[in-house]
């Protein structure tokens, strides 16, 4: 089974030539012209997108569909497949929250969430949102943000219906299940209640999608007299709000990729404005999290970078939490980073990584006394997940690895005994002793070792001629995590190794690891990714053209990076909204993301060293003749993140340069943004396309019935 090049004829992008200066450098674009000079505009409504656009977007999927038909049966089996592991009834373990408990779950068929609640302890379930009848008859449709207020009467919630990301919030009678006449427009999502239930604060994006501003809002007035509580002027921040577990306050982060300002508001004080309480500090970011009344005096509990790469933990009356006035709780252990602290009335919980491991630790505040919940396998996710109470015992968590199934557990921290709440269930059945998970250390050009997650059956052949599917990211401090995936079993029943390569840029062992694959260090989670690919030749899992790399968003960065680097060690590439037009992008400040990038990447308008470092691995900018392995890049009209333009621009540069027969094809989801389809069976068709590809380009033919 492979794909059929020869299906049509590829769509040859008209070239037009668009030239600029600078430092002294001449750049020229000749598809400059597929951005629209009305992106903003096309953003909240991409009907208006210009007609040569697309109608040139409309021919790649044209072209797309042609050569990925002999594959269409595969992906239509892999979708039954993926679709038949999946619980379609589901429903998330209630949280409880006073006379109630909240909780997600899906309805047989559903593609969106129904969000519900039932009395503590027992009773009918009532609906509070319908996901499927609110989607009905809309193209794209994403439930945002659904807080319920103190009083439990009301639910602010938000959607969206274009996938740009440009939230709609409205407030829901619980009592009557009607909602008011209150809308805001253009909101970020989400939205904190004051304590008393009569007003809403609420991010709202501007013209360019940034979150800078947080508005009032009373009920039962108009939007348009909100009032402005704060605004951030710098254009690199972005503005962040969330109510802290106790209650009675929120914390307003202003986050750059280096350092954090923060902010509190007191939401019981109707004209309070927002007090700051940890000043910016270059290369220093801090997260605090709220006690009322810790040793006698409200205290923020301060999860901190300040004189601690990898975090430390210190404690600050909320009076001055000035650096002065803080006591170290957990101190700095470099290479131990302590990812998230969650405050309880009697407890400090931390999540922390230690050579690329998750674990959770338990601290008694009154007598400082700790404990660690760990596991055994080689290789595992672990997540704490927040509830809505301040005054509990019990903490939540997920664990999974990736032959393990998603298992949420309840933990009674002063029993230190676990109950299994709930484990996922594989309706066509999933044994996890028939599939081996591994972690191995690749040695990376400089010495470092990389750590690659890998899973496959047992019984595949690990004699080099086993196809692999690594995937990587490395950027923004994210990890990858070592969890299960039901659809991952598509590729691996079929033969494959699936590998996740943890990639310097991400924080697998640490903050370092993070700093030492970003800005002047970035090509370093290029040359990470290359070592991981030739560890697993080497290793004897696989073999040289065998290996289908893939990556999203910045990712997708990596993807192109590697292309341009060492096509020859890949059967293919799968490039999801790819950032692939670096410099173009970070020289545009207009473009949402890109002034608050430039601590991620470097400013090439200010900074020449910077512009000719990214200039030095755009994949975009370095697209020359050779040949390049068959590519599927994806990409979605309405995205304010990676926009539309970034994988078409790239694909047509690599249609005119590339010197072999192998197809490259560009998917634009016309209805979708950053994250494609929005409905859990629609994606499915999405991942099933890529999975796809990949057995088509390894020429899995013989397992892929």
């Amino acid at each position: 089974m492979r794909l059929d090049p020869a299906a049509a004829v590829p769509p040859v992008a008209e070239r037009r030539i668009h030239q600029t200066v600078v430092h002294g450098t001449e750049l020229s674009d000749e598809f400059h012209w597929m951005r629209a000079a009305n992106w903003q505009e096309a953003l909240r409504d991409p009907a208006v997108l210009p007609a040569d656009i697309r109608a040139h977007l409309l021919a790649e999927n044209a072209y797309s569909d042609a050569v990925l038909a002999p594959v269409k049966p595969l992906i239509e089996a892999m979708v039954r497949e993926m679709r038949g592991r999946i619980k379609e009834d589901d429903a998330s373990v209630p949280s409880p929250d006073g006379p109630w408990e909240y909780f997600e779950s899906y309805r047989e068929g559903g593609q969106h969430p129904l969000v519900s609640r039932r009395p503590r302890g027992g009773g009918a379930d009532q609906i509070m949102l319908d996901g499927d009848a609110l989607a009905d008859g809309r193209p794209f449709f994403d439930l945002g943000g659904a807080a319920h207020s103190p009083d439990h009467r009301l639910l602010a919630w938000s959607h969206d219906d274009k996938g740009s990301e440009f939230f709609t919030l409205k407030v829901r009678d619980l009592s009557t299940g009607e909602d008011m006449a209150d809308e805001l427009a253009e909101t970020g999502g989400d939205a904190v209640w004051s304590s008393d239930a009569s007003r809403l604060f609420y991010i709202r994006l501007d013209d360019n999608h940034r979150p800078l501003k947080i508005f009032r809002h009373v009920l039962g007035t108009s939007q348009q007299a909100d009032a402005l509580v704060f605004e951030e002027r710098d254009t690199t921040v972005f503005v962040g709000m969330g109510e802290t577990t106790a209650g009675g306050l929120a914390i307003i982060s202003g986050a750059q990729s280096d350092s954090t300002e923060t902010w509190v508001l007191d939401l019981e004080d109707a004209a309070a404005t927002p007090r700051l309480i940890l000043p910016r500090i270059d290369d220093v970011k801090s997260y605090p999290d709220y006690h009322p009344d810790w040793q006698g005096r409200p205290t923020l509990f301060i999860r901190t970078n300040d004189e601690a790469e990898d975090y430390r933990i210190v404690a600050a009356p909320l009076a001055d939490p000035a650096r002065a006035n803080w006591i170290e709780i957990v101190p700095h252990r470099p290479g131990v980073l302590v990812l998230s602290a969650t405050v309880l009335r009697d407890w400090l919980i931390r999540l922390e990584r230690e050579n690329a491991l998750p674990r959770i630790v338990i601290r008694n505040l009154t007598s400082g006394e700790e404990h660690a919940i760990a596991f055994d396998e080689e290789a595992y996710s672990l997540g704490v997940i927040a509830g809505y109470e301040f005054d509990t015992d019990t903490l939540r968590f997920v664990y999974s690895s990736m032959t393990t199934p998603n298992e949420t557990w309840d933990y009674d921290m002063r029993a230190r005994t676990r109950t299994l709440r709930k484990r996922q269930e594989v309706p066509s059945g999933h044994d996890p002793e028939a599939y081996v998970t591994r972690r191995l250390m690749a040695p990376a050009p400089d010495g470092e070792t990389v750590p690659v997650s890998l899973v496959y059956a047992k019984g595949t052949p690990l004699d080099g001629t086993a196809p692999v599917l690594l995937y990587g990211y490395g950027s923004y401090g994210a990890s990858m995590p070592a969890s299960f995936s039901t659809a991952r079993l598509s590729l691996v029943d079929r033969g494959f190794i699936y590998a996740i390569a943890h990639v310097r840029g991400g924080m697998e062992k640490g903050y370092r690891w993070y700093r030492t694959g970003k800005r002047e260090h970035k090509t370093n989670t290029f040359t990470d990714f290359i070592a991981a690919a030739e560890h697993l030749i080497a290793s004897g899992f696989t073999a040289k053209g065998r290996i289908v790399a893939q990556g999203g968003s910045a990712g997708g960065m990596l993807m192109g990076a590697v292309a341009n680097m060492r096509p020859d060690l890949f059967a293919g590439i799968l490039a999801e909204v790819p950032f692939v037009d670096v410099i173009n992008t970070m020289l545009d400040d207009t473009l949402p993301l890109t002034p608050p990038e430039w601590r991620e990447w470097g400013n090439p308008i200010e900074d020449v060293e910077a512009f000719r470092r990214m200039l030095a691995y755009s994949p975009y900018d370095n697209v020359r003749p050779q040949a390049y392995p068959p590519i599927l890049a994806l990409g979605g009209v309405s995205d304010p993140r990676v926009t539309y333009w970034e994988p078409a621009k790239w694909v047509a540069r690599l249609r005119a340069a590339k010197t072999d027969a192998n197809p490259v094809l560009l998917v634009t989801n016309m209805d979708a943004g950053h994250g494609g389809a929005a409905g859990r069976f629609d994606r499915l068709a999405e991942v099933a396309r890529s999975y796809a590809f990949a057995v088509a380009v390894t020429d899995a033919a013989e397992n892929a019935a």
